[in-house]
């Protein structure tokens, strides 16, 4: 996992969902690719997409159902799921923080 990400543009204006409860910034990089850093506080959230998305968890834990799957995962440090295109994920984080990067495809 990643710990830092050199010649790139931040966004200072922060990406705010579930009243504050989801937290990220956009990166954005010279060929043009995209990723969020964000945190995720404890709670249940479900989030759609438009592009194809890979997260990478890189502190705490959480849970993540995708969309059109019965049952959920649990996921910790190091681990990612991939979210289809134009689909959508569950995720609850039972306690702390979980820390992610999200890149788009």
């Amino acid at each position: 996992m990643p710990t830092e990400f050199a010649n790139v543009t931040v966004t200072s204006k922060a990406n705010v969902y579930f009243e504050g409860k989801v937290v990220s910034h956009s990166l954005r990089f010279g060929d043009g690719s995209k990723k969020t850093i964000g945190l995720v506080y404890p709670g249940e959230y479900h989030f759609s997409t438009q592009a194809a998305e890979r997260m990478e968890i890189i502190a705490g834990s959480c849970r993540v159902r995708l969309a059109g799957q019965a049952s959920s995962v649990e996921l910790s440090a190091g681990s990612s799921f991939d979210v289809p295109a134009n689909s959508g994920f569950d995720i609850q984080v039972v306690s702390g923080i979980t820390e992610y990067i999200c890149s788009f495809a």
